[in-house]
């Protein structure tokens, strides 16, 4: 068994980025929540695009007020209003003002505003009792960002935020990276879909769901590949019609050393290398990861089972290995393998700068005695809380078993308990890996 951060390290290794050329594609803004982009982007307008105010008050020239008090107020005549998206008409003259609201084009020969709340209006004059700092509320054209520079860098989340951004900066097109394709088979005999009777001995095939939500919300497109039986020749065609058609595929069941699990010696069979087979970690210690080889000249990738429907669009002349992830059939198992290895697999893939790629642990304070029997690197599900500026760990009520899928719901944090630990007492510290979307 291979320690967690070695297998990690050999996965990430192992991964070629998309490439900012050829695995990307031009989509609306519209649609382009939660996409990652590819180049950068740019914008020919200033921001601010032109000198405003920044406060509701008078647009003065400030040689005339710099000296005004209490006993000496400045009096100026108020010659113009202008609220926003209102194009000033006058040039402010000495000892004149305009009346200005937040946002609104400074007029030409103003160059300060005057809070309303330090004045007096009086008619057609305003009576300014307070001497303000040079250029005060005044937003400067480009003091936030100049035309023509970088606005987004490649490897940039589009969340609200950036989207907000893009839209201001009218750039409406964008080049972002084509989301990974994730194939995935559920394997086993005694599988059956979620419509149909459960009979004894069967187990409805959750995994075919989970893992596709998982995958959606980690920014890829799950490709389902259904039930695969426990059948050599079966499993090798469904594997083989996968290949093509994906970045990654996601296998579950068949890793371990059972009778009927097929899945490594297929795996050889089809020119893979198998660089991992297991983990000591719990749960999910029957990873195995592969990669299969790109070339074009690759057995596998010549073999006639790859021209069926399932592998249109697939990569063409990529340099990029096909990443393979044999995960556990359990669930819970199934779950804790996405998130801890083919997740940073899947942000470095998808073209996210380095800081990205994760695990994702932060300190946690134990709501509960986080107990393991110390062989293995272990991880406790339940819910990370932001209490009062720190976070909380609560374990899931229930058995901590993998075998309990029922506790698993409103997960959003793994607890380590390193190996050669048994427990991590309550209101101690504790590392837990983040886990909900992506």
């Amino acid at each position: 068994m291979l320690p967690v951060k070695q297998a990690e390290s050999i996965i990430l290794d192992l991964v070629k980025p998309l490439d900012g050329q050829l695995d990307t594609e031009v989509i609306d803004l519209s649609s382009a929540t939660n996409r990652i982009l590819a180049s950068s982007v740019t914008s020919k307008l200033d921001f601010p695009h032109w000198d405003n105010s920044a406060m509701d008050g008078y647009a003065v020239r400030y040689r005339d007020v710099e000296f005004c008090n209490r006993e000496q107020p400045a009096i100026l005549e108020i010659v113009e209003e202008i609220p926003a998206g209102y194009q000033p008409q006058r040039v402010i003259q000495p000892h004149q003002a305009a009346r200005i609201l937040t946002g609104a084009v400074m007029p030409e020969g103003a160059d300060t505003v005057v809070m309303q709340e330090c004045t007096k209006r009086e008619d057609h004059r305003v009576i300014i009792f307070e001497p303000p700092k040079h250029q005060a509320f005044v937003r400067h054209q480009g003091a936030f960002y100049r035309g023509g520079a970088t606005l987004l860098h490649p490897g940039t989340v589009l969340t609200a935020p950036e989207i907000a951004v893009l839209a201001a900066a009218q750039c409406t097109q964008l080049t972002v990276y084509r989301r990974p394709k994730v194939a995935i088979l559920s394997t086993g005999d005694e599988l059956v879909t979620p419509d149909e009777p459960l009979k004894p001995g069967q187990i409805v095939d959750s995994n075919q769901y989970a893992l596709a939500a998982w995958v959606t919300l980690a920014g890829g497109i799950p490709k389902l590949g259904g039930i695969v039986r426990d059948n050599p020749e079966v499993l090798k065609n469904a594997i083989a019609q996968a290949i093509l058609g994906a970045d990654i595929v996601l296998s579950t069941g068949g890793v371990s050393v059972g009778d009927y699990d097929y899945v490594d010696e297929i795996l050889a069979e089809l020119d893979a290398e198998i660089h991992i087979r297991s983990v000591a970690i719990k749960p999910g210690k029957p990873l195995t990861f592969a990669t299969f080889p790109p070339s074009l000249n690759s057995p596998i990738l010549n073999s006639p089972i790859l021209n069926s429907p399932l592998n249109k669009g697939g990569k063409g002349g990529s340099n990029r290995p096909i990443l393979y992830f044999g995960i556990p059939g359990n669930p819970v198992s199934a779950l804790v393998s996405c998130w801890r290895f083919v997740q940073p697999a899947l942000r470095k893939l998808s073209g996210l700068p380095q800081d990205k790629w994760g695990p994702m642990f932060v300190n946690a304070i134990a709501h509960h005695d986080l107990q393991s029997d110390g062989r293995r690197e272990s991880y406790l599900w339940g819910q990370l809380r932001l209490v009062e500026g720190s976070y909380q760990f609560h374990l899931a009520s229930g058995s901590q078993n993998s075998g309990n899928l029922i506790n698993l719901a409103q997960t959003t944090g793994l607890a380590l308990v390193p190996i050669g630990q048994t427990l991590i007492p309550a209101g101690q510290s504790v590392q837990v890996l983040q886990v909900g979307c992506c």
